[in-house]
């Protein structure tokens, strides 16, 4: 199988979703204003989308055994399609709150079957990859970041018209199921019944859980902090997202080639000693320049996280060498959906905890993610697993190299 349109089409889909996320994000001020908000207001909003996201990976999790992460990756996106204008262009309270509850649905089953899909091509290269596909959730939210920038003037119900790309991406080839032997269960229940270690899995999400928290406080509060704090033009609060955005990319696209040389402990405990020097300039800025700068460090240091999570969980919960590669992607979807709950839990600890204990002022918001980012630093020995080059490579013992022709990238 040639897997190259597969590979881009998965990747579109990560673009499509930083899209979407970077432009309610950096329009939150606005929003803020138009429903006259206070900053817990916005922290209840954060609350409810991260809250509902994780009831859409569940439903995932749940879906992930009997119907394929593609299919799963369709419905997502529509269903992010819809709630996002919603959210942009209502003029009515219930309305407004209808399109959290729909597109914070969307999200949480977006964040899992992208990552489904990109975990199974992972198998297929025998190599890393998820880097460059998080890689093209960050230039996708640079796109968002930059839409918002040059329609400032433009009134908030302009955001939706976004909308129309995640429906466009629902139409894309993406990975399909393989075909599964005679005698194993159409729902793969057989495999998904064997154990998991979810020991080291949760260590795993545990840097997960770090990796959102900080990448939550930075893109959901970044705006909100220089508007608030500094006062910044209203046309440049974005700034706060997009060099953040530009050192994520510059860092991921690097990823998948400092891993493989590297090793995954190394690069994850030098990136938390980066973020934590990025958030603490971010704290002590005396300007909205310097705070800028320091988002952009921030985004150097920790971007990597989330893409050898869901490597090193996919990796650790690999089935037994001899069984098939189509109960194998059943019981690895499964883990990975409910494996990607740790990203809600970041986000709660990143917009909700930040913003309130940010209320008065939020450079003390902002001091929680720099502090607990450096427990990347212990946590990192648990993403031994992440492979670290095509020899090595290998999410599920047993399997044969694919070959030559498709790998083509």
């Amino acid at each position: 199988m040639n897997l190259t349109r597969h590979r881009w089409a998965v990747a579109i889909a990560f673009a499509t979703q930083g899209l979407v996320f970077i432009s309610l994000t950096t329009r939150l001020p606005d929003i803020k204003e138009r429903w006259s908000f206070s900053e817990v207001d916005v922290s209840l909003v954060l609350l409810a989308i991260v809250l509902l996201a994780g009831t859409g990976s569940v439903l995932t999790e749940r879906l992930a055994a009997r119907i394929d992460s593609a299919v799963l990756l369709r419905t997502g996106l529509v269903v992010i399609g819809i709630g996002m204008p919603l959210m942009v262009a209502s003029t009515d309270l219930p309305l407004f709150w209808a399109g959290v509850a729909t597109y914070g649905v969307g999200l949480g089953m977006v964040d899992a079957t992208t990552n489904m899909q990109a975990v199974a091509l992972e198998h297929r290269y025998r190599r890393p990859i998820l880097p460059s596909f998080h890689g093209a959730w960050t230039a996708g939210g640079l796109v968002g970041a930059g839409l918002t920038v040059v329609s400032a003037d433009l009134p908030l119900s302009a955001a939706a018209t976004v909308a129309a790309v995640p429906l466009l991406a629902a139409l894309l080839p993406f990975l399909p199921p393989e075909e599964e032997p005679d005698d194993l269960p159409a729902t793969g229940g057989a495999r998904l019944a064997l154990p998991v270690p979810w020991g080291p899995i949760v260590m795993v999400g545990l840097g997960m859980v770090v990796f959102y928290m900080v990448d939550t406080a930075s893109q959901t509060w970044g705006a909100v902090y220089l508007d608030e704090v500094f006062d910044a033009p209203s046309r440049w609060v974005a700034l706060a997202t997009l060099p953040y955005l530009v050192a994520s990319l510059v860092t991921r696209l690097a990823g998948d080639g400092l891993v493989a040389r590297y090793g995954a402990v190394p690069v994850l405990r030098c990136g938390a000693v980066v973020a934590c020097g990025g958030l603490a300039i971010v704290t002590l800025a005396p300007s909205w320049p310097v705070a800028v700068l320091g988002f952009a460090v921030v985004g150097l240091g920790i971007s990597v996280v989330a893409p050898l999570s869901f490597s090193a969980a996919a990796a650790i919960a690999g089935a037994p060498a001899g069984a098939s590669d189509a109960g194998d992607r059943r019981r690895v979807d499964v883990v990975i959906a409910r494996f990607n709950q740790f990203n809600y839990v970041g986000g709660l600890l990143g917009a909700v905890l930040t913003g309130l204990v940010g209320s008065d002022d939020l450079r003390f918001g902002f001091c929680v993610p720099m502090l607990l980012v450096l427990a990347l630093w212990p946590l990192a020995r648990y993403f031994a697993a992440v492979p670290s080059s095509a020899t090595t490579m290998g999410l599920v013992p047993g399997t044969s190299r694919p070959d030559r022709a498709s790998e083509e990238a």
